[in-house]
């Protein structure tokens, strides 16, 4: 099963590369990893994702938190929560389909950010199925290229990863 994990960690060179040499070490996968600092500077958080069954992240999780640089851990997957995530995707936009990929791009909410003779570069958030729908609607040879945030998330009401 997938898992979203939402790491507060202290702001300092080395910690992204504890934590990956921590999965490597033990054979775990990242599906995704989005690192940034919060609004207290010497904090920075992490959304990783990974897969495994309940000992694996269990495991996982215990390994993560004897780490000196994780402050608090919370496994997103647990409970409610809101994830999205960002695509750019560059599509050739030739006179005959610019009307077309223009109708997809707004039936499917995104923006068209950069317009060329040649392309159309678009932006797109939300759940990793409405993007993987838009992917597969653009006609294949149209795509140029696509780059993905992959999962950010958070928790839903009161409950937070906080201090």
């Amino acid at each position: 099963m997938r898992h979203i994990i939402s790491i507060l960690m202290e702001n300092e060179a080395g910690a992204l590369s504890r934590v990956a040499g921590l999965f490597s070490a033990r054979g775990y996968n990242i599906e995704s990893l989005t690192v940034a600092p919060t609004d207290d500077a010497s904090l920075s958080r992490m959304t990783l994702v990974t897969s495994g069954d309940q000992n694996i992240i269990e495991q996982i999780t215990k390994q993560l938190n004897k780490l000196v640089e994780v402050v608090k851990l919370l496994d997103l997957s647990e409970g409610p929560h809101v994830e999205r995530e960002m695509m750019l995707i560059k599509v050739k936009a030739e006179k005959a389909q610019r009307e077309e990929i223009k109708r997809l791009v707004d039936i499917f909410r995104g923006k068209i950010i950069d317009v060329t003779d040649s392309s159309y570069l678009v932006e797109m958030t939300g759940h990793a199925s409405k993007l993987d729908a838009f992917v597969n609607a653009i006609e294949e040879d149209l795509i140029v290229e696509v780059v993905r945030t992959g999962p950010s998330g958070i928790s839903r009401g009161a409950k937070g990863l906080t201090l």
